[in-house]
């Protein structure tokens, strides 16, 4: 599956794919309607995505559909999912990996967001799955594409060409597995990492509380404070500035003294030598 289709996402995809050609490994991406790819002159996979939608347009006529792929993708839902996708060419290959990123485009096309978000039901959406696919049932009575269906018979049934190729209770059951595995967070790879809610943006990873010290009680720092006021003093006497007049001799350690406040209260890299962070 494409890096880019989370987790949930990828489970949903897998089913579809066993359900529409009745198998999920590799060689489902070459199957074409009615399992006629053998008639092909080479690989589906192996063939440009716009060569694909021109061959199409005879496979309708030959084959009776024009389903290809993993997804059995109709030639009107490639030509679309081409214009609402900029990132696929005419000439990018039909691989596995461009197949599974356009199948996860159609889920959400088809509300597949939502419905992980809890703003679509269960219900609603296997509805929009199954007029996706035709192969998937609905899972209540409703108005299907030509009159009203039962629950568990196919969106298209009645066409004389569709029918429901699975039973309601599985999709049912496949769709939980999807929420379960949409709403969990992915295993952290590195340790402290916020959790990653596939569909979401990442979370910025927050740097912990500080445990800062109370300055009253910072040994350091009271040690640092008597070091640096005998180390004033030194200094006026080895520049001969005790002569000066006690005011101006105040004036230069109340400079001093501020400075070093501001130093202490401003910048990170002091406090933290002083161990006040």
């Amino acid at each position: 599956m494409h890096k880019t289709v989370p987790p949930g996402a990828a489970i949903l995809l897998d089913f579809i794919r066993e359900t529409e050609v009745g198998r999920k490994d590799r060689a489902s991406y070459d199957v074409i309607y009615a399992n006629k790819q053998k008639r092909l002159r080479q690989p589906l996979t192996t063939m440009i995505f716009g060569d694909v939608v021109d061959a199409q347009r005879s496979w309708s006529k030959s084959h009776g559909s024009s389903a290809a792929g993993a997804y059995q993708f109709m030639r009107a839902t490639l030509i679309g999912l081409a214009r609402e996708m900029p990132s696929v060419e005419e000439t990018d290959i039909f691989t596995p990996d461009l197949q599974d990123r356009l199948g996860y485009h159609l889920l959400k096309r088809r509300g597949y967001r939502e419905f992980v978000a809890g703003e679509l039901s269960l219900v609603e959406f296997g509805r929009r799955l199954a007029q996706e696919w035709a192969s998937l049932p609905v899972l209540a009575d409703t108005r299907g594409n030509e009159h009203e269906v039962k629950r568990g018979q196919s969106y298209y049934a009645g066409d004389g060409l569709n029918r429901a190729l699975v039973k309601p209770e599985k999709v049912e059951a496949v769709l939980r597995d999807v929420l379960a595995a949409a709403r969990r967070p992915a295993r952290l790879e590195e340790e402290g990492a916020a959790p990653v809610v596939p569909g979401e943006p990442a979370a910025v990873p927050m740097r912990p509380p500080s445990k800062r010290k109370a300055v009253a009680r910072s040994g350091r720092f009271w040690t640092w404070l008597l070091t640096a006021g005998g180390s004033i003093v030194t200094g006026l006497k080895e520049l001969n500035l005790v002569t000066l007049d006690w005011r101006v001799q105040l004036v230069i350690l109340a400079v001093i003294i501020g400075f070093a406040v501001y130093a202490i209260s401003s910048m990170p890299v002091v406090r933290e030598a002083l161990g006040l962070e």
